[in-house]
């Protein structure tokens, strides 16, 4: 039998092709858009909503708020 004549050449022509077309399904299944969270929270909104639900004093919220405050006036003043 000449290999030419449709032999096993056809068969590893339908695998290879086969072999993509799975790969390429599962990579489309599998795939899940990621999150992007570009708005981050500044420390001073996480300060606020932690007071805000109770998590912390006043006090302990007029502490961190002056410290927050001090440590953004040195760091503009940061060349």
């Amino acid at each position: 039998m000449h290999i030419f004549n449709g032999g096993w050449l056809w068969g590893m022509h339908f695998m290879w092709w086969s072999f993509w077309l799975v790969f390429v399904v599962i990579f489309f299944v599998f795939m899940k858009p990621v999150p992007r969270n570009t708005a981050r929270e500044t420390p001073m909104q996480i300060l606020r909503r932690r007071y805000a639900a109770g998590a912390i004093s006043s006090e302990e919220y007029e502490e961190r708020k002056a410290k927050l405050d001090r440590d953004s006036d040195t760091a503009r003043q940061r060349p």
